[in-house]
């Protein structure tokens, strides 16, 4: 099976693996395709946002956490909850993180 990767065609033998216990996360994908190098961030989103204990374990064994840090500070698709829980764990204020501006969680400002 191939997978296209801008350009290029490449198997899907050769994406970086993820645990089986990370694929109920990805139900909206195909986990033969989903890549944590090449989906990273979208990756570290998705365990903050629906990630169970086990899941954020592993999130924080295999991944930095200033890169973490940095993902939850520019992310614009984090709920309201887990980024308050983040901004939290991580010591941040609101104006260092981007899911607080005015276009994202904040529903008084769709238009």
């Amino acid at each position: 099976m191939a997978i296209m990767s801008g350009t290029a065609f490449e198997t899907a033998e050769k994406c970086s693996r993820l645990p089986e216990m990370l694929r109920p996360l990805f139900w909206d994908a195909d986990w033969n395709c989903v890549d944590f190098q090449r989906n990273r961030t979208a990756i570290i989103e998705r365990v903050l946002n629906l990630g169970n204990e086990e899941q954020l374990a592993w999130l924080l064994k295999n991944v930095a956490e200033e890169e973490i840090r940095s993902v939850v500070s520019s992310s614009r698709r984090l709920s309201r909850k887990t980024a308050r829980c983040w901004q939290n764990y991580f010591g941040l204020k609101e104006e260092e993180m981007k899911c607080f501006g005015m276009f994202s969680t904040n529903p008084d400002n769709l238009f």
